[in-house]
């Protein structure tokens, strides 16, 4: 038997959190002394106490642990923590976006003066053109590439010829930027006729007068284009008129690596 100090030092648990596990039913002592109180342990107790410290670590709370350690279908268990894993992956995405907005944020300390000349903005007549189009309403931006998914599923069938020039696009039909349930479209020239799909409209959209700003590098800075363009638009005594689009000239599909990714956002504009 082990005094509790020793049980501690050797299963790496902190005698108050020990107590505690008591308390909370999670791991008993092997035996308690009825005249000084003390607590021993087993030394076949150290096994359990390791992982129920692995779990802790993991992120799983008490009552999670409590439950996992009494699991005794291991195909049960396997799918549980394969889950966890999942959310800890969706955890640490997260985290990396946080961590990389932060460092641009840093890199940008004492620049805002200078952003209007890090883009070069252009006022031209974006043609008409014939697009494949895919239009949802999605959970947030970042989902977007479902649309393209579609896209490319449902008419893989049809042999579609890319337009001259093969331009993918980006629309935002909400009026408003939103966290959820957003209205987006996405289109992609193409030359020739086709038919229709349950999810893709072939259809001919029309010319437009816009400004546009390229932006060379990932999307979390891509505001800094959108406001470039804006200042232009206001100084130059035009104002917006129609949806906001983007064009990816190198999207994700064509480089993993965000610094090489050149987006132009463009808006339609008229003269004040």
């Amino acid at each position: 038997m082990l005094k509790i100090g020793d049980f501690s030092k050797l299963s790496r648990i902190s005698i108050r959190m020990l107590r505690h596990y008591d308390e909370v039913g999670l791991l008993h002592p092997a035996k308690i002394d009825r005249d000084t109180g003390y607590r021993y342990y087993g030394e076949d107790q150290l096994l359990p106490a390791g992982r129920i410290a692995m779990l802790r670590d993991m992120g799983f709370g008490l009552s999670a642990i409590a439950d996992i350690m009494m699991e005794q279908d291991t195909a049960h268990l396997r799918r549980q923590l394969e889950l966890h894993c999942a959310q800890l992956r969706g955890q640490a995405d997260e985290l990396g976006k946080k961590l990389q907005l932060t460092e641009l944020y840093i890199a940008r300390l004492g620049k805002d003066n200078d952003m209007k000349t890090d883009y070069e903005v252009t006022v031209k007549e974006m043609p008409a053109r014939y697009v494949a189009s895919v239009r949802s309403v999605l959970e947030s931006y970042n989902y977007e590439g479902r649309l393209w998914h579609i896209l490319m599923s449902e008419t893989k069938d049809q042999n579609l010829q890319p337009g001259s020039p093969c331009l993918a696009f980006g629309l935002y039909h909400d009026y408003e930027y939103k966290e959820r349930d957003v209205d987006v479209e996405i289109q992609m020239t193409v030359s020739g006729k086709y038919q229709d799909t349950e999810h893709v409209k072939f259809k001919e959209v029309p010319a437009v007068f816009v400004a546009s700003a390229m932006h060379r590098g990932s999307y979390e800075e891509i505001g800094c284009a959108n406001a470039a363009v804006a200042a232009w638009i206001e100084e130059n005594g035009y104002e917006m008129d129609g949806l906001m689009f983007s064009i990816y000239h190198v999207s994700p599909h064509q480089t993993q690596n965000p610094d090489e990714l050149v987006t132009e956002v463009c808006y339609p504009v008229r003269r004040r």
